[in-house]
């Protein structure tokens, strides 16, 4: 019984690891959407977003017939209840680039905005797109750091949705109320998206250590 137990855990590991591998992907093809207009790279983040859906439900399943009929203890519930969080915070993700895939297939061919405030969004993406590589990796890892912060805050990312949404904010803004609502409402799903990112680390932390979320800190 206990070797079906840890097979099962091992196959949920992985399941989440390619849930993980699917977010990043589509997290570089909304980069390539975003920044060059591309409608393909668009409908490929929503492919991509409709298998993490599949990876998903598969994780919650083995997950729930994990907890119902084996009954876990200690560390290896604590693995099964880390591993439905992830899961969901994958999936969060996967949302949010899909929103941003929305604004890009819907504004096509032109681009999503100006330049300058293009570049702007396409380095929001690409910051993202390195949170989940970490989160990738994280989840990958056998014995990661227990010491310190996974996938630590990207200062940047704040920088930069403060200048985003200052700029569709400004009185002289000469592009519409439209164009100004997509940017802002890009920021913000770029924002969520590194939240989420950030949040797998400290939940694959706790699972290691134990140390809940809220104790957690920076340094």
């Amino acid at each position: 019984m206990r070797t079906k137990f840890s097979s099962e855990l091992i196959a949920l590991t992985e399941e989440l690891a390619h849930m993980a591998q699917l977010t990043q992907e589509a997290s570089e093809r909304a980069t390539a959407a975003l920044g060059g207009a591309d409608l393909t790279a668009a409908y490929e983040v929503f492919a991509l977003e409709e298998q993490v859906e599949i990876e998903h439900a598969k994780c919650e399943d083995r997950s729930v017939i994990l907890l119902a009929l084996e009954a876990p203890v200690a560390r290896d519930l604590r693995q099964v209840i880390t591993a439905m969080q992830i899961a969901d915070d994958l999936l969060a993700v996967s949302r949010s680039l899909s929103r941003v895939a929305d604004v890009v297939v819907r504004r096509y061919p032109a681009p999503v905005a100006p330049a300058p405030v293009l570049d702007l969004l396409v380095e929001m993406s690409g910051a993202v797109t390195n949170l989940a590589g970490s989160a990738v990796r994280v989840i990958a890892a056998q014995n990661p750091p227990r010491d310190r912060i996974l996938v630590p805050r990207d200062e940047n990312l704040e920088r930069l949705r403060g200048r985003l949404v200052e700029l569709a904010a400004d009185d002289g803004w000469p592009h519409g109320s439209a164009m100004a609502i997509d940017i802002a409402l890009l920021a913000h799903h770029f924002e969520r998206a590194a939240d989420h990112c950030v949040r797998i680390g400290r939940l694959i932390r706790f699972f290691h250590t134990g140390i809940p979320l809220y104790a957690q800190t920076e340094a």
